[in-house]
């Protein structure tokens, strides 16, 4: 089998533009062209390589580079991730360039305050997300719900890095206290 390494880069080049909410939300299209257009795939590799990807460790996005890899080895692999990853790379890094050129104008500041109760709604719903589960059960809503406050507290009255509350928070969790 013949694969033709710069259709497939273009491809997952332009599925790169459409993959608002992740690249994931494009995995429709990727079955389309790679297994029923292309027969590079079967369905059962297609699907087995979302399933492996999605199950290691690491950003959701590798399935595509085991998408690639399964369609070419190494070459198809680092040739898929390029093309998913070179358009939103770019517009990113253009987007933070030019927001810094002009981070005094009145639409970047109106932005960038806009975002940040935003974000911090996200990061707010994600993280009780994650904790309901603990809070819903009688053994553990108390200690999840005083490392919720712990973590607050050490968040907004202390200089310490994000990095050491989430490790002490894993340590705490793997000794089984919370």
């Amino acid at each position: 089998m013949t694969v033709d390494l710069g259709a497939l880069f273009l491809h997952f080049l332009a599925l790169s533009l459409l993959a608002i909410g992740g690249a994931i939300t494009t995995a429709p299209e990727m079955h389309r062209y790679l297994v029923g257009q292309q027969h590079w795939l079967s369905d059962t590799e297609f699907t087995t390589s979302i399933a492996l990807a999605q199950a290691a460790p690491g950003p959701n996005i590798l399935f595509v580079a085991v998408l690639g890899w399964n369609v070419a080895g190494l070459a198809g692999a680092v040739t898929a991730m390029a093309g998913i990853l070179i358009p939103s790379t770019v517009l990113v890094l253009s987007a933070i360039r030019w927001a810094r050129a002009k981070r005094e104008s009145r639409g970047v500041r109106a932005f960038t305050a806009g975002m940040m109760p935003l974000t911090l709604g996200l990061m707010l719903a994600t993280g009780w997300l994650i904790a309901e589960p603990f809070v819903r059960e009688p053994a553990h809503r108390w200690p999840t719900l005083a490392l919720i406050a712990a973590t607050l507290v050490l968040m907004l009255k202390t200089r310490l890095g994000l990095v050491w509350i989430v490790l002490g928070g894993g340590l705490l969790g793997g000794l089984g206290l919370v």
